[in-house]
């Protein structure tokens, strides 16, 4: 299992937007794209970070869905970020979340 970090600056009064974009293409490549899921967080400095993961680094790299649905929630996901910052694959060294129900 593999990891990746994202991080947004958000452009203020476009949180809903980001947060339901984000949801709709995080659901889309966790249901068709081989995905685990994602936890979108927001951090102290106001900087929102998602953390996603994936079976393998290869799983994630074949994801190639182009539904229009999916590409029209990124562009609304790109238009309400101000900055995005470079990702980060993350090597998993050890793992003890517990799992829960999705919070919505």
């Amino acid at each position: 299992m593999i990891a990746y970090l994202y991080r947004w600056r958000i452009k203020p009064g476009k949180e809903n937007q980001f947060r339901e974009n984000w949801t709709k293409v995080t659901l889309i490549l966790r249901d068709q794209g081989g995905s685990y899921g994602s936890r979108l967080h927001l951090a102290d400095n106001g900087d929102w970070i998602g953390y996603a993961q994936w079976p393998s680094r290869e799983v994630r790299d074949r994801c190639n869905i182009t539904t229009p649905e999916l590409e029209h929630a990124r562009e609304l996901m790109k238009d309400a970020a101000e900055k995005r910052f470079p990702d980060l694959e993350l090597e998993i060294q050890g793992d003890y979340l517990v799992q829960q129900e999705p919070q919505g």
